[in-house]
């Protein structure tokens, strides 16, 4: 159950309107997923955090993909059911593979048993690793 409302286009402000009719246009799809609508009780903070996902999933040296299985990876470190839901569904729609969804969590689980491991018996970084 949310702890907000999930405002509707006429229940939200002009402001959050505004921000719903540049994710519409941005995504070009009329649907505006349940995340932003929750953030529209928050129109400053909606347009914020819209803005900040816009500049940071548009077009870079990393690809589409790429970013959205980082964005699911950390999402699944999280354990956010929301975003692991959502960006296996936007990873898939920009073409993840199962193959590579598949790696993608081998990664994840040896990474998180490494993690574990190295910091139970607190191993210092090799100096060669080290920037500067």
């Amino acid at each position: 159950m949310t702890t907000v409302k999930l405002l509707t286009d006429a229940e939200a402000s002009p402001e959050a309107r505004a921000v719903f009719d540049d994710i519409r246009k941005t995504r070009k799809s009329d649907f505006v997923n349940n995340a932003w609508r929750a953030q529209a009780n928050h129109p400053a903070m909606l347009k914020r955090n819209w803005e900040h996902a816009k500049a940071t999933m548009a077009p870079g040296t990393l690809d589409a993909v790429t970013k959205e299985m980082i964005y699911l990876t950390v999402s699944i470190m999280n354990n956010c059911e929301y975003c692991i839901h959502s960006h296996s569904f936007f990873a898939r729609q920009k073409g993840m593979t199962e193959e590579q969804y598949g790696e993608m969590l081998s990664v994840i689980g040896l990474a998180t048993d490494g993690n574990r491991m190295m910091t139970a018996m607190q191993v210092p970084p090799d100096d060669k690793f080290k920037v500067g």
